[in-house]
């Protein structure tokens, strides 16, 4: 890796060794998007028992493990400086963790000049009960999304993350739950692959708020494979690092699977790409004539439509937003959803003249 040259190294690969060094070797600003989900350093004490006396398959691993915070913080610094290195001027870094790490890797991400532009929490809907009783059952993990800096120009497809929410903003409280069913990777004997995989809907929605097809996302800590399963069916490149050759290979086996999306199916939803329609517009192609009644909500306010694309009402002129706002007396009206058209009896908002029109021109 470290002999790469060229902005665009080769992706769609599995890379074996330590995320540090390779992530060092990746030509400077390649990532156009780094995925992390490190050590959390939980250091667990002893083992943990449901009431029935079962054992808790928790996370043992020896990777989980460091001698001190101090330790882990030297770690955490080497990693981050080294995916700052990676990471393009205006791509973005996601990392993950819980209660035990997230605040030390915020401070070390700000220290390092990284820009925290959200904290995610990851509501899990079925989260695993504290059998101790002594602490809250913990049912979220954070996710910190930062940028290089405060004026990087990051990629966020808004309109893609809204489509997702019904049309509705998306907040930044994710209500998804934790991998198991089918999507958990299990050996013969039922047993977990990885004690922390994370589910394919969480990587779903990192990838598609802060990406582009084609767009290279990087995953230091590649373990199971989720990031490059779910890149691959959004048709991103990706490339992943893993220490652990038996995770590198159950990794390259699962994705191996996969099958891309079209392509017509990943395209992101970006406003800006629409084209833009003036209200005037539809009287020059003709769906609406000079003289055409708008009615408010329930007819209770009218204007007319002139030639030039103004309205007027009663002793208001202007755009269908200032006139709209004017007639109801607020500071402001989105005027195509306010005025509407009489269709056959029927009030239909002149968004859909606008709708129509777009289709047309496209």
């Amino acid at each position: 890796m470290a002999s790469e040259r060229g902005k665009n190294p080769d992706g769609d690969r599995v890379c074996v060794g330590d995320c540090v060094e390779l992530l060092r070797g990746l030509p400077e600003g390649c990532a156009d998007l780094i995925f992390a989900d490190p050590p959390y350093n939980l250091q667990l004490g002893g083992n943990l028992y449901r009431p029935n006396n079962s054992r808790v398959d928790g996370v043992e691993d020896e990777w989980d493990r460091f001698d001190d915070q101090k330790a882990y913080d030297a770690f955490t610094r080497d990693w981050l400086a080294a995916a700052r290195h990676a990471l393009a001027d205006d791509g973005s870094l996601w990392v993950i963790g819980s209660y035990h790490n997230i605040y030390r890797v915020g401070a070390i991400l700000q220290d390092l000049g990284f820009w925290i532009l959200n904290d995610i929490i990851w509501r899990k809907t079925n989260p695993m009960p504290n059998f101790r009783g002594r602490r809250f059952t913990n049912a979220h993990e954070t996710l910190l999304w930062a940028a290089k800096d405060k004026d990087a120009r990051y990629t966020f497809n808004y309109q893609s993350m809204k489509a997702l929410n019904d049309d509705l903003q998306m907040r930044s409280d994710w209500f998804i739950p934790i991998c198991g069913g089918a999507e958990r990777l299990r050996d013969d004997e039922g047993q977990k692959l990885h004690s922390t995989q994370k589910p394919e809907a969480l990587l779903h929605r990192v990838i598609l708020a802060s990406s582009k097809p084609g767009d290279l996302v990087v995953d230091p800590f590649f373990g199971s494979g989720t990031t490059g399963a779910v890149a691959k069916r959004l048709r991103r490149r990706w490339l992943g690092f893993e220490r652990d050759p038996r995770y590198a290979e159950i990794a390259e086996e699962r994705i191996a699977k996969v099958q891309p999306a079209d392509p017509e199916a990943v395209a992101v939803m970006a406003k800006r790409d629409e084209p833009r329609i003036p209200f005037g517009w539809l009287v020059e192609h003709g769906l609406l004539e000079p003289g055409t009644p708008l009615y408010g909500p329930g007819k209770r306010w009218s204007a007319r439509v002139r030639s030039d694309g103004t309205v007027i009402a009663d002793k208001a002129r202007g755009s269908i937003h200032q006139v709209g706002a004017a007639v109801q007396g607020a500071p402001s009206c989105n005027g195509w959803t306010f005025w509407h058209i009489n269709v056959e009896g029927s009030l239909v908002p002149i968004d859909l003249l606008r709708q129509k029109l777009r289709a047309r021109l496209h």
